[in-house]
C-alpha cells in the first residue's frame, strides 16, 4: 500500500498552470496559432492569455482549448 500525504492536494487546474509559459507557441482547435502572453488565475480557475497571429488583440482561453506547438 502506498503512503499518502493528506496535506498534498492535486488539481487538474494546478497541472495546467505549469503546462503553459509566456512565449509558448500555441494552437486552437480551429488551427489559429499564437503566442502565450500570460497565465493568470482568478476565482474560476486558470486561464491563458494569447495573442494570435491573424487577429488583433489578446484573448483569454481555457487551458484545455489550447495545444503547445513546436
Amino acid at each position: 500500500m502506498l503512503a499518502q500525504n493528506p496535506g498534498l492536494k492535486t488539481s487538474p487546474t494546478l497541472h495546467c498552470q505549469y503546462q503553459f509559459r509566456v512565449g509558448d507557441r500555441v494552437e486552437k482547435f480551429n488551427h489559429c496559432k499564437g503566442t502565450v502572453v500570460r497565465v493568470d488565475i482568478d476565482e474560476s480557475g486558470v486561464f491563458i492569455v494569447v495573442r494570435f497571429d491573424m487577429l488583433y488583440g489578446e484573448f483569454t482561453h481555457d487551458p484545455y482549448d489550447l495545444v503547445i506547438i513546436q
